[in-house]
C-alpha cells in the first residue's frame, strides 16, 4: 500500500517535470530570440544565446552527452569563420579597404549608375572571400565613406546602402562557406561543401543577378545619373569600429598596389582550397586557420606589426553564441519541434519540386519570425527525420538555404546581418526605418525567392536526372 503511493508520487512528479521542462524550453528560446532583437544597451547577441543556453541546460532538456555533440558540430563551422574575419581584420590594418573605396571613386568616373553596379559588385565579391557578416561590417562603411564624399542626399544614398545591405547577406547562398549557420547544419545533413556548392553556385548566382536586375528598376529614379565633385576626401577609417592602437602607424605605412594585389590572391587561393579540403575530406577549419596564421605571420615580419590587436578584435563571442544558440535548438527538438515542423510541411513523398518549395517557404517564414541562424536549424534537424529520397533530402536543403539567406531578408530581423547593418548606420548618423527597409523588400525579395527556387529546381534536374 506504502509502496503503491509511493510509485504514485513518483509518476506525479515525473509528470510535472516533464511539463516543466518544455515549459523552460519555449522560454529560454523565446527570451533569447527578443534580447537578439531588442539588444539593450548594444547587448552583444552571444549573452542572451548563454542565458538562453544555461536555462535549456538547466530544464533537463540537454544533458553532458548533447554537449559534446554540439561542440564538435560548432566548433568547426565557427573557427573556420573567425578565421575568415581574422584574414579581413589584417586587410584592413594595411589599408585594403581604403584602397578600394579610392578605387571605387575613381572607377565611377562620376557616373551614379556605374557606382551602383560596382558598389554591388563590391558587396558580392566580399561576402564569397570573407561571410555575410564580415561583408556587413566590411562594406557598410566603406559605401558610407564614399557617399559622404560626394555629399549625397539621405533618398540618394538610399539605393546603396539597401542594395548593398541585401546583395551582401543574399550572397551567402551560392557557397555555404560564407555563413556559420550553413555550415553548422552541412555538418547535421552529412553534405560536404563541395556538393553543396555545385547544387546552389549556379542557381543563387542567377537568383542574386535577378534581385540586383529588381533593386535596380525599384532605385532607378533615385540613384543620381551623375555624381557630385568630392567634396570630402576619402581619409582612412577603421571599418570594424575599433580604432586602430597606433593611428600614425597606419598614416606612415607603405604598401604597394601590386602587394595589395598579391595578398588579395593569397586570399582567394585560401578560400578555394576549403573547397578542395572539403573534396578531400580534409576539415576545412583547418586550411581557413592556416590561411588566417600565414597572413598575420606576414604582416608581423614584413610590417612589424604584431598579431595581438587582431587576435583583440577577432570576435571570439561567434563561439560561445553559435554554441548557446544550438544548445537551445537542440532542446527545443528534444521537446519534439522538429517533429511538429515534419507534420506542418506534410513532405514525406518523393516529389522534389513540392518538397522543394514548401521547405524554401517555410524557412522564409520561419527565418522572418525568429531569425535564420535558429530557423535553419529547426529546419535541418526537421529534415534529417523526414523520409526522403537522398537527392530529395539535399534538394529540400538547399532550398531550405534560400529561404534562410534570402528570403530572411524581407524583415530587418530576419538575419543577424541586417540587424548588425543597421546598427552601423545608426552609429554613423544615417539610420534607416524599417519602413523604408521594408517598402523595398516586399518588392523584391518574395519574387527573387520564387525565381532563384526555380532555376535550382531547373539545375538539379540538369545535374542529377
Amino acid at each position: 500500500m506504502e509502496r503503491d503511493e509511493r510509485n504514485k508520487r513518483n509518476r506525479k512528479n515525473a509528470k510535472g517535470v516533464m511539463s516543466i521542462t518544455p515549459a523552460m524550453v519555449l522560454f529560454a528560446f523565446f527570451f533569447t530570440i527578443m534580447l537578439i532583437y531588442w539588444r539593450p544597451k548594444g547587448m552583444n547577441e552571444a549573452i542572451p544565446a548563454t542565458i538562453g543556453a544555461l536555462i535549456v541546460i538547466a530544464s533537463g532538456a540537454v544533458n553532458a552527452s548533447h554537449l559534446m555533440d554540439i561542440s564538435i558540430k560548432v566548433s568547426g563551422a565557427a573557427m573556420t569563420i573567425i578565421s575568415t574575419l581574422v584574414m579581413a581584420l589584417v586587410l584592413e590594418s594595411i589599408g585594403f579597404f581604403h584602397w578600394i573605396a579610392s578605387l571605387l571613386a575613381q572607377r565611377s568616373n562620376g557616373s551614379g549608375i556605374r557606382l551602383f553596379w560596382y558598389t554591388n559588385a563590391l558587396c558580392f565579391l566580399m561576402t564569397l572571400f570573407f561571410n555575410n557578416d564580415g561583408s556587413i561590417m566590411i562594406t557598410t562603411p566603406i559605401l558610407l565613406l564614399l557617399l559622404n564624399s560626394f555629399q549625397l542626399k539621405k533618398h540618394q544614398k538610399l539605393p546603396y546602402l539597401i542594395s548593398g545591405a541585401l546583395i551582401a547577406t543574399a550572397s551567402s547562398a551560392p557557397i555555404g562557406v560564407s555563413n556559420m549557420v550553413n555550415l553548422i547544419s552541412l555538418k547535421i545533413i552529412d553534405m560536404n561543401l563541395y556538393m553543396q556548392t555545385a547544387m546552389m553556385f549556379v542557381p543563387s548566382v542567377l537568383g542574386l543577378l535577378f534581385l540586383l536586375g529588381l533593386l535596380f528598376l525599384v532605385f532607378y529614379h533615385d540613384i543620381p545619373k551623375t555624381l557630385p565633385p568630392m567634396a570630402v576626401p576619402i581619409t582612412p577609417l577603421s571599418f570594424f569600429h575599433h580604432p586602430l592602437q597606433n593611428r600614425s602607424a597606419y598614416d606612415e605605412m607603405k604598401v604597394s598596389e601590386n602587394k595589395m594585389k598579391m595578398i588579395l590572391l593569397f586570399v582567394l587561393t585560401i578560400r578555394l582550397s576549403l573547397f578542395a579540403a572539403s573534396y578531400m575530406h580534409i576539415p576545412i577549419e583547418v586550411v581557413a586557420l592556416t590561411g588566417s596564421c600565414v597572413l598575420l605571420g606576414w604582416r608581423w615580419y614584413a610590417l612589424k606589426m604584431s598579431p595581438y590587436d587582431v587576435l583583440r578584435k577577432a570576435p571570439w563571442h561567434i563561439l560561445v553564441f553559435a554554441f548557446g544558440m544550438y544548445v537551445i535548438i537542440y532542446g527545443l527538438n528534444h521537446i519534439g519541434l522538429s517533429h511538429y515542423v515534419t507534420k506542418l510541411s506534410g513532405l514525406h513523398a518523393s516529389d522534389m519540386f513540392p518538397s522543394m518549395f514548401v521547405m524554401g517557404s517555410m524557412l522564409s517564414v520561419l527565418s522572418n519570425l525568429f531569425n535564420n541562424h535558429p530557423a535553419l536549424m529547426i529546419g535541418t534537424l526537421s529534415l534529417t527525420e523526414m523520409s526522403m529520397d537522398p537527392l530529395i533530402a539535399k534538394a529540400a536543403y538547399a532550398s531550405m538555404i534560400i529561404g534562410s539567406d534570402i528570403g530572411s531578408l524581407l524583415l530587418p530581423t530576419g538575419t543577424l546581418a541586417t540587424l548588425l547593418w543597421m546598427h552601423i548606420l545608426h552609429q554613423h548618423r544615417c539610420p534607416v526605418s524599417w519602413t523604408a527597409y521594408i517598402k523595398i523588400t516586399l518588392l523584391v525579395i518574395p519574387p527573387t525567392v520564387v525565381f532563384t527556387l526555380a532555376m535550382l529546381y531547373s539545375w538539379i534536374s540538369i545535374l542529377f536526372m
